[in-house]
């Protein structure tokens, strides 16, 4: 595969970053950003966005300017104090922010001086193109944060902008609500987005009799007996992981060692997330419980056909061999504790500058799911069993125990020994799996009307990543893998999608033929 040319593109002039007063210079990195810049750790977000239209480098850079430079983050550099024996020491320094630096205009398709010219498909080129990025550290010379223009027509859209922001700079869902304070409702230049809102159980009105007093009582007890009991099992659970609990060796849990040599591999695949809702609402449950559902099924799938590969490689007569029983299978989640500043706030943010305080940084704390992978004649068991799965992480402090804990190590053994840790709990476990509520109409960014959003990560040990994205009335599902260990992320993605449509199928004939009124 030929390399990928890239040359920035010309601008008048190198734009400046604001002057913010509020925000000291030389400001330390907070315990968990700094872990991010471990070398086992060492974590970037990548997050794509489908335009509809051709986009005008000059029309972003104009954008930019206005707005996304003029955060606090997005306008300082990595600076390391070496402190001799006591280690070292970092910390953001404001700086002169030069947008040619940071945006990056590549051919494709152009000759790279080794003969050699692109014969793939734009779809393949793109995903090779964003994959290398994985396989190149960042600048920290300057602000850690890159946008690559490519105008690049693919399957699902005419152009792409393509992140890569350090995971120092902030979590993922601030760091998504932040490039939705730069878009603006395509209907309405002027509107920032609409994001879905939790729906909370409106509270009961009227006198409470004694009888519901009494069991609203004995259910708080239970249910905080349950909180206890769940949490300290999972902290257990957790030490045990850093210690000796590992997942079970498959086709897509890899070795350590396999993340950096290799890169990452990224691909998407859209949904209706109409298809999700249906099934949330005809199983009373939420959209989280049903793609924690979709991933189990889909995984099984995949895995269930690379079983029956390896047996039919070794000269089996069988056809197909069924998933091994007992497998351990775990799913890491990140857990955003602090509240993640609204779209109003980070756009006056980058409109006045910040106020004294806000919220910002890397306030993150994990839980571990366990999946079940196994053939299921009935598809929604397995979604059945994400609901269950979710009722009970709901009932547990796991994430701020873990949240606290890494806080405490770094604090008191240093970055190197949290580290350990976390790479340890990530290696002894399979996958990384997220979900992010995203707008629910069509938005414009820099007033280039947008067809998807896939973020996603990579960095850390895990060969597979899994992240869901919904955006008006789909959801994307994004895959970062490590191609050594899985080649074929499409097939991943096939699975996945043929799994929502056994679930939505399912569905139908149980529960919607009985009832229309459902969708």
């Amino acid at each position: 595969m030929a390399a990928v040319t890239a040359a920035n593109g010309k601008s008048s002039g190198g734009a400046k970053s604001a002057d913010f007063t509020a925000v000291e210079i030389g400001e330390a990195l907070s315990p968990t950003a700094s872990l991010f810049h471990s070398p086992k750790l060492n974590c970037c977000i990548i997050a794509v966005l489908g335009s509809k239209t051709a986009i005008d480098p000059a029309v972003v850079k104009s954008g930019l300017e206005r707005t996304l430079i003029r955060h606090p983050r997005f306008s300082s550099r990595l600076v390391v104090d070496d402190h001799g024996c006591r280690g070292r020491k970092l910390r953001w320094e404001k700086t002169m922010v030069e947008l040619d630096d940071h945006i990056i205009i590549p051919n494709l398709d152009d000759d790279d001086g080794d003969g050699e010219i692109f014969t793939t498909s734009p779809d393949s080129a793109v995903e090779d193109y964003i994959s290398r990025l994985s396989t190149f550290p960042m600048d920290v010379t300057k602000p850690l944060w890159e946008l690559h223009i490519l105008n690049v027509k693919t399957r699902d859209a005419e152009s792409l902008f393509v992140f890569k922001i350090h995971h120092s700079i902030g979590d993922g869902a601030s760091l998504i609500s932040l490039l939705l304070a730069c878009a603006r409702k395509s209907s309405d230049p002027n509107a920032l987005p609409s994001v879905p809102v939790k729906n909370r159980r409106a509270r009961r009105q009227g006198v409470v009799s004694a009888s519901g007093f009494c069991w609203s009582l004995v259910w708080l007890i239970w249910a905080v007996v349950r909180l206890v009991w769940n949490t300290l099992v999972d902290v257990l659970l957790v030490n045990a992981t850093v210690l000796f609990l590992r997942d079970t060796r498959t086709p897509i849990k890899g070795p350590a060692t396999g993340e950096g040599r290799n890169g990452k591999r990224f691909v998407h695949r859209t949904v209706s997330l109409g298809d999700i809702k249906m099934v949330k609402n005809a199983m009373n449950m939420t959209i989280n419980d049903v793609l924690l559902g979709v991933t189990e099924a889909g995984i099984s799938r995949y895995l269930n056909r690379k079983y029956g590969e390896d047996q039919q490689h070794r000269g089996t007569e069988s056809q197909k061999l069924d998933i091994p029983r007992n497998i351990r299978l775990r799913a890491s989640v990140l857990v955003n504790l602090r509240p993640t500043t609204g779209i109003q706030d980070l756009a006056d943010l980058m409109a006045k500058g910040p106020k004294e305080k806000w919220g910002w940084g890397n306030w993150i704390g994990y839980l571990m799911l366990p999946l079940t992978i196994s053939s299921q004649d009935d598809p929604l068991e397995h979604v059945r069993r994400g609901k269950s799965i979710i009722d009970r992480k709901k009932l547990s402090l796991e994430p701020v125990f873990t949240c606290l804990g890494a806080r405490v190590v770094i604090q008191t053994l240093g970055v190197k020994v949290a580290s350990w840790i976390a790479n340890r709990v990530l290696f002894n476990t399979t996958l990384a799996f997220s979900n992010m509520a995203g707008p629910v109409e069509e938005i414009s960014f820099y007033g280039h009307p947008l067809s998807y959003l896939a973020p996603t990560v990579y960095g850390h040990p895990h060969a597979l990543t899994i992240h869901f994205q919904s955006y008006c009335n789909t959801i994307t599902i994004s895959l970062a893998v490590d191609p050594g260990l899985i080649p074929d992320p499409h097939v991943l993605c096939d699975d996945l999608e043929d799994s929502l449509k056994a679930i939505k199928e399912a569905v139908v004939q149980k529960f919607v033929q009985k009832d229309p009124g459902i969708v």
